[in-house]
């Protein structure tokens, strides 16, 4: 898989982003300055009080009211329970927990799932503050290898931080990685 800042004409643009440590202007301010259309929730369970303003019956109805931005929850781009709850209890380490779900991605066929049209300007929502040790980052490479010609943006943690990857330190010119495919 190759990566380049240029952003080819045909790309689409994939942004990923998680609400921990942000303040609920921090978030919708963000998803509103990158262009985002659609957030397409990956958490496996959305409605826990620990979630904030990012429950999700009060989320959708944010997003909308604050940036008309669309919502959708699908749970078939999390890990499952066993998977997640062996990492948080640290039965498996960040690269068995990637790799277990990489292979449940591939698995699922995840790329049938979603299309690129679907997620083309939509931002991937998880829990992580940053993208490195976080699904959603996983499932942005993943659609990107099966795709191609995929710009991911892991949306900075607030605005302090615009410009700079969650996990990669500063991003390429342009903020942006470009997926072309093998």
């Amino acid at each position: 898989m190759n990566t380049d800042s240029a952003s080819p004409p045909d790309a689409i643009t994939v942004f990923t982003i998680g609400f921990a440590k942000k303040s609920a202007r921090e978030f919708f301010e963000t998803l509103r300055r990158a262009g985002v259309r659609k957030v397409v929730d990956i958490r496996l369970k959305n409605v826990s009080q620990l979630a904030g303003f990012t429950k999700k019956d009060d989320l959708a109805y944010f997003l909308e009211a604050l940036g008309g931005i669309a919502y959708e929850h699908r749970p078939e781009l999390a890990p499952t329970k066993e998977i997640l709850d062996g990492y948080k209890k640290k039965a498996l380490s960040w690269p068995q927990y990637e790799g277990c779900f990489r292979a449940l991605m591939a698995e699922r066929q995840i790329e049938t799932l979603i299309s690129p049209a679907e997620l083309d300007r939509a931002c991937l929502l998880c829990t992580e503050p940053k993208a490195d040790k976080c699904h959603r980052r996983l499932v942005a490479e993943y659609l990107a290898g099966k795709w191609g010609n995929v710009v991911i943006r892991h949306l900075p943690e607030g605005a302090r931080n615009e410009g700079k990857s969650n996990y990669l330190g500063e991003l390429p010119k342009g903020g942006q990685s470009v997926y072309r495919g093998d």
